[in-house]
């Protein structure tokens, strides 16, 4: 017996080992190894069903890499020799992009309900072959595949606006979709810095709004933005005419892949107001008076009060329509500053005529006008997530990124939903250490991150989670000025996310995909093309159990191993092995590094200052849950040792217009004199100090007296980031809970972007002593 079960575990590890030689991404739904291969050689034929255009094209394309990668061309329908056959079957079971593949060393068969399938499954097939033309044996492993996706949407989006890309590169991008069984390419054409698209009836918009004269990228000021009617003088920009546009479509087209295009309104529109200024608020600024004009003088909105502006959006989406195919298109609607419209006589008139109670509804109002006209042409509008605002379109697909909040929204009231929230599906963000990775805008979305995403949140039912199409990687191009780092930036993360989307949510395994993916890596550097060999950082966690702390080290390689240090001083392969969490009893300072091969891969060590006091490790209750988008370290962030940097995306709890009321139980009572709570003020991200911060102590841990309230001292208007602990000292006592109670400033002062809106408040450690 002991001898058979041994034999069935190696049969099965070999059985594992050989579907990992094919290492086929995203993951088939089945796949079956099969004794032997099929190998191609120039007797190999092709059978495809005859008149059948759609297939023709599809055999064509993997004839044509066939021919790259081994020199051999393969004849067509000839009766001869080994074949490939290409056939179109009925089977309810794979739907319009599923497939079946049947490889023996004579034959292969490849069969599937449509030409979508076919493409798919030859995508499968072109992923046992060589990268490039080696002049090896070009062969197929004998194996047996049923696969079809689990969501319909399995996009990426290009900004060209922040920086134009050839149409080579986003040619580029679009055969890596389709290589990995990507469906949608959704081109973000328009936005405040610059005007993409040809537009015939408006030249101004390519021969002004898409030039400007700084290099935006290495400043990222919108003050310094200066567009220029002398295009001798511009230094930056481009634009695609029509004609290179619907090229582009047909090339996706023939790839099995839409392009969405995007058209930013009503805000994000300062390079559109540039060249037609009287389309907004206020049109005093406009290229006749100089010749050139800057960004900050500029409307940022289209004037939702002149109707002229919804005449000349309407005219701008019949040409785009006229170019692109696609059901959806795709409006923009996010981050709109509506102060232009608060001071706006037109657009304050049409509040009244409209029975709008306020700007909110006013943008619902504009986003409304333009579904009707596009769903007249009987397409179909998606927009961000800020046109939930003063009411949701009728019709309206909802593309959610600040969080999954507005999809689930939206999936709630019975819209259909993309999600794709800026964590981890931002591809902008640092995908590594940020001391050894390209510059970028922040954040932190690793390949792990993206490959672990669950797009249909658990807040949402069987049926509303139908609703959810799919999701994308947004690739947003502040900080991403050529084609090589753009390459870098969705390179490995597109066809982690690509795994996501189309493999079944079971079937997911990290190192399954990690070790599938490295003859991918290998490809890349044959092809030549840039990607990110990963995320080498240390994560540094700390772990709040049964009122006490440990420190938690991980690395998302497995083939890593960690050391660490405690006393300050730097790490090296001499140092302690990290083995498991260890428990903290005091103050220290912890640095750790990875290190593959005996080699440390960090220019950095990781760091992190833990403060010991005698709320560490304790337990803290809120009275109003703290913001999901920002959930640190869990529940007990205020008393994990872990200090909050200016860095607001990560240790920090948040409040949005609420205040703050933490309750902590320190168990037995203590002896203190002093409680401090840390806070900071980010203007430009709309955080600000609490008004006053009100320290309570209990010597029973059920009745509480205020010890002392401390007023805010720092103005609302410092725009300088800034970190600062409200601290209350007092006479000695003994102490067995505290509570602490934060003011929100409510709603963001005058003249800020966000003047009225909620503002937010962030709060970090708990101390003391």
């Amino acid at each position: 017996m002991r001898k058979i079960i041994l034999l069935a575990s190696l049969l099965f590890t070999m059985l594992l080992q050989a579907q990992q030689a094919v290492h086929i991404i995203p993951q088939p739904l089945s796949l079956e190894m099969k004794e032997g291969s099929f190998i191609i050689d120039n007797k190999t034929s092709v059978k495809i069903p005859k008149n059948d255009k759609a297939t023709a094209d599809v055999v064509h394309f993997f004839t044509e890499y066939v021919k790259r990668v081994s020199g051999f061309e393969l004849k067509t329908n000839t009766g001869k020799g080994k074949t490939i056959a290409f056939s179109i079957e009925k089977n309810k079971e794979i739907g319009d992009e599923g497939y079946l593949i049947s490889v023996n060393p004579n034959e292969i068969k490849v069969r599937a309900n449509t030409s979508k399938g076919l493409f798919y499954g030859v995508q499968s097939l072109l992923q046992t072959l060589p990268f490039i033309r080696t002049n090896d044996l070009v062969q197929i492993p004998s194996m047996e595949i049923k696969d079809y996706p689990r969501f319909g949407w399995r996009g990426l989006m290009l900004d060209v606006s922040r920086h134009f890309f050839a149409p080579e590169l986003v040619k580029e991008f679009i055969d890596l979709l389709a290589t990995y069984k990507m469906n949608v390419f959704h081109w973000h054409l328009v936005d405040g810095a610059g005007w993409r698209l040809e537009i015939k009836k408006y030249p101004k918009l390519t021969e002004q709004a898409a030039w400007r004269v700084d290099d935006w990228g290495k400043s990222w000021n919108w003050a310094e933005i200066e567009f220029n009617a002398d295009r001798s003088k511009s230094t930056y920009g481009g634009y695609y005419t029509q004609e290179q546009a619907k090229d582009i479509v047909a090339y996706a087209k023939a790839r099995n892949i839409t392009v969405v295009p995007e058209i930013e309104m009503p805000g994000h529109s300062e390079a559109a107001m540039a060249a037609y200024p009287e389309l907004s608020c206020n049109p005093k600024y406009h290229f006749g008076q100089t010749g050139n004009f800057f960004a900050s003088k500029v409307e940022s909105n289209y004037c939702a009060g002149n109707d002229q502006a919804f005449a000349f959006l309407e005219d701008i989406l019949t040409e785009v329509m006229a170019i692109f195919p696609s059901k959806y298109i795709h409006v923009g609607g996010d981050e709109v500053d509506k102060k232009s419209w608060k001071n706006c006589a037109k657009c304050q008139a049409r509040m009244k005529t409209e029975h709008l109670k306020d700007e909110k509804e006013l943008q619902s109002y504009f986003i409304r006008r333009m579904e009707k006209f596009i769903v007249s042409k009987d397409r179909k509008m998606i927009g961000w997530d800020e046109i939930l605002e003063g009411g949701l379109a009728p019709e309206a697909t909802v593309m959610s990124w600040q969080g999954e909040a507005g999809g689930i929204e939206a999936a709630k009231m019975g819209h259909d939903v993309i999600m794709t929230p800026g964590y981890p599906c931002y591809f902008d963000h640092y995908q590594g250490d940020p001391e050894t990775e390209p510059l970028a805008i922040g954040g932190f979305n690793t390949l792990k991150k993206v490959y672990n995403y669950e797009p249909i949140p658990a807040e949402l039912t069987a049926e509303e989670g139908k609703r959810v199409l799919g999701s994308q990687g947004n690739l947003w191009t502040e900080y991403i000025p050529t084609a090589e780092q753009a390459e870098y930036m969705i390179l490995p993360r597109m066809p982690a996310l690509a795994e996501v989307l189309w493999s079944t949510k079971e079937q997911r395994n990290w190192e399954n995909f990690n070790k599938r993916l490295q003859p991918h890596l290998v490809g890349f550097e044959q092809k030549g093309l840039h990607y990110s060999k990963g995320n080498y950082k240390v994560d540094i966690k700390p772990i709040v159990a049964n009122n006490s702390l440990s420190i938690s080290l991980e690395t998302e390689n497995s083939d890593g191993v960690i050391y660490y240090t405690t006393d300050g001083s730097i790490p090296t392969i001499g140092s302690a092995k990290y083995e498991k969490p260890f428990v903290v009893t005091t103050s220290m300072t912890v640095k750790a590094v990875m290190a593959l091969h005996n080699k440390v891969m960090n220019a950095k060590p990781a760091e992190q200052s833990f403060t010991f006091n005698k709320a560490t490790g304790k337990s803290v209750k809120y009275d109003t849950a703290n913001s999901r988008y920002y959930p640190a370290n869990g529940a007990n962030t205020l008393t994990d040792g872990f200090r909050g940097t200016k860095d607001i995306g990560k240790q920090w709890h948040a409040f949005n217009g609420s205040d703050m009321v933490a309750t902590i139980d320190l168990g037995t009572p203590v002896t203190a004199s002093s409680i401090s709570l840390g806070c900071i003020q980010n203007w430009g991200q709309w955080v600000f100090f609490p008004q006053w911060v009100k320290f309570e102590v209990s010597a029973d841990g059920i009745n509480f007296k205020e010890i002392k309230t401390v007023i805010n001292t720092i103005p609302v208007d410092a725009r300088d980031t800034q970190i600062m602990d409200f601290t209350s000292q007092f006479a000695s006592q003994k102490v067995k809970a505290v509570r602490i109670t934060a003011k929100n400033l409510g709603k963001c002062p005058p003249g800020h972007p966000g003047e009225n809106q909620a503002s937010w408040l962030f709060v970090d450690e708990i101390i003391v002593e």
